[in-house]
C-alpha cells in the first residue's frame, strides 16, 4: 500500500477518544477539517505519553518565553471538547512512533504519528529523508490553547477506564481481579 500523508494544519478538531467498554477499549486519535476525517488507532500508553509530553512541551515554551508565547498556562474553558468521536470511525492505520515539536516561527505544536512498522523496517528507516519513509503519517499542527485542550481531554479519556485496585493499582474488572498484593486472592 502506498504511503499516505494526512496533514491537518490546523484541524477544526483534534481529539483522543475510545470505542468499546472499559477493559476492552480501542483508543483513537481523530483529526477533522471540513469533510476530511482521519482516525488512527494507538495504545492507551501512547495516548498517555503523548498528552503528558504535550503538557511538558507547552510548559517549557511558556517558561522559556517568560510567558510571552501565545500558550495559556491552563486550558481555556471555551476550548473544552467533550463530544464523542466523529463517525464513521475507520482506522487508517495503527500508530507506531510519534514525534512532537514546537514550531517557533508559526507558534504551533506539531504532532506526527507514523504507521507501525516491523522491527526490521524500523532499522531500515533510520537515516532516510522524510519523503523516503514508506510509512503512512498523520501530521497535526495546533496552536497552544488547542494543544492544551487536546492534552486535557486525552488524559481524561485515559482516566475514564476501569478503577484501580486500592492495593496493587492494577485495573479492576467488574468481577474483581487476582491481586498480587493479596497473594493471588480475588478482590
Amino acid at each position: 500500500m502506498p504511503r499516505q500523508v494526512f496533514d491537518y494544519d490546523p484541524p477544526e478538531r483534534f481529539v483522543a477518544g475510545t470505542t468499546g467498554p472499559p477493559g476492552g477499549r480501542t483508543f483513537f486519535l481523530q483529526a477533522r477539517a471540513g469533510t476530511a476525517l482521519t482516525s488512527v488507532a494507538l495504545e492507551k500508553a501512547q495516548v498517555t505519553a503523548l498528552a503528558e509530553r504535550v503538557e511538558e512541551l507547552l510548559d517549557e515554551v511558556v517558561r522559556r518565553s517568560g510567558g510571552a508565547a501565545p500558550v495559556p498556562a491552563v486550558m481555556p474553558a471555551d476550548a473544552r471538547d467533550d463530544a464523542p468521536l466523529d463517525t464513521p470511525i475507520e482506522e487508517e492505520f495503527r500508530v507506531g512512533t510519534m514525534t512532537l515539536a514546537w514550531d517557533g516561527d508559526r507558534e504551533v505544536v506539531v504532532i506526527e504519528c507514523f504507521e507501525v512498522g516491523d522491527g526490521d523496517e524500523e532499522a531500515e528507516l533510520e537515516g532516510l529523508a522524510d519523503d523516503a519513509d514508506p510509512r503512512s503519517l498523520l501530521r497535526v499542527s495546533l496552536p497552544g490553547a488547542r494543544a492544551r485542550a487536546f492534552s486535557s481531554r486525552a488524559l481524561a479519556v485515559v482516566a475514564a477506564g476501569r478503577p484501580p485496585c486500592p492495593f496493587c493499582g492494577d485495573p479492576l474488572d467488574p468481577s474483581g481481579h487476582v491481586c498480587p498484593r493479596a497473594n493471588g486472592y480475588r478482590r
